[in-house]
């Protein structure tokens, strides 16, 4: 089962690339069950972030990371963990999509047959409920034996998002999930994420302003690394406390 307490304790969290300090000091309490953006001009440690959840960080050899978080009660840093439940419960959907070198059907089957299937449902009804639930069910239900590699990149993006669910997360953190997607594909995603906050925690670097506004429940801006300003979303966009806030939302830089 999901759980819905499911929530991100960050403390004092600070990156280095080898000399770089790429994100400083940053302390955020993420609640479940809602759509949390981390925006910011390009290079302000937004990605960086996203990988430290996960401890995909730990692919960077230069990463030096240090401070605290803490994922229901996990504490994802300690050496000790679980590195590979620890992503099997936090997924992170990068910005180029990377569908196994298989067919469709099989790349939503793969989370399931390497963990087991639960909640009562056949494999088939499991790769039917994910396709569904990424928005992409009505238009690949008919080719499900197709090689992956077929579809178009917007649709590549939301097959890797039923793969990612399909390993029954409970935190979906997503990295541009949309750029390169057309209007109607990045709406498809945008109304998929609305249903998914029901069940699931998100953190989203989203590719626009206009999209964070749209989807943000809670913003979170980011400056050179730093966290400047965490509120809801409603408040960032529309009353930021925080003049470099401001600047950043109305389009003055980034």
């Amino acid at each position: 089962m999901v759980h819905h307490h499911a929530c991100i304790r960050v403390r004092d969290l600070n990156v280095h690339y080898g000399s770089l300090h790429v994100l400083k000091n940053i302390s955020v309490d993420i609640p479940t069950n809602q759509i949390t953006a981390i925006i910011g001009p390009s290079g302000c440690g937004k990605t960086t972030f996203l990988k430290s959840i996960n401890r995909l960080i730990d692919l960077s050899d230069e990463a030096r990371v240090s401070g605290e978080i803490a994922v229901d009660g996990i504490r994802v840093l300690n050496p000790h963990v679980d590195v590979t439940e620890v992503r099997r419960r936090i997924g992170l959907l990068a910005q180029q999509p990377y569908p196994l070198p298989m067919s469709i059907y099989e790349n939503v089957a793969f989370g399931p047959r390497v963990h087991g299937l639960r909640n009562g449902r056949s494999l088939d009804e499991t790769v039917e409920h994910y396709l569904r639930l990424a928005g992409l069910w009505e238009e690949v239900k008919d080719r499900l034996d197709a090689p992956a590699a077929k579809l178009s990149i917007g649709q590549q993006q939301r097959l890797c998002l039923a793969r990612a669910l399909a390993l029954e997360p409970e935190i979906i953190l997503l990295d541009e999930p949309t750029s390169g997607l057309d209007p109607i594909s990045t709406g498809v995603v945008e109304a998929s994420l609305q249903e998914l906050k029901k069940s699931y925690t998100i953190v989203l670097v989203p590719h626009s302003i206009q999209q964070a506004a749209r989807v943000a429940d809670l913003a979170a801006f980011f400056l050179s690394g730093k966290l400047v300003e965490y509120a809801p979303g409603k408040e960032i966009f529309t009353n930021p406390k925080d003049p470099r806030t401001e600047d950043y939302v109305e389009g003055r830089f980034g």
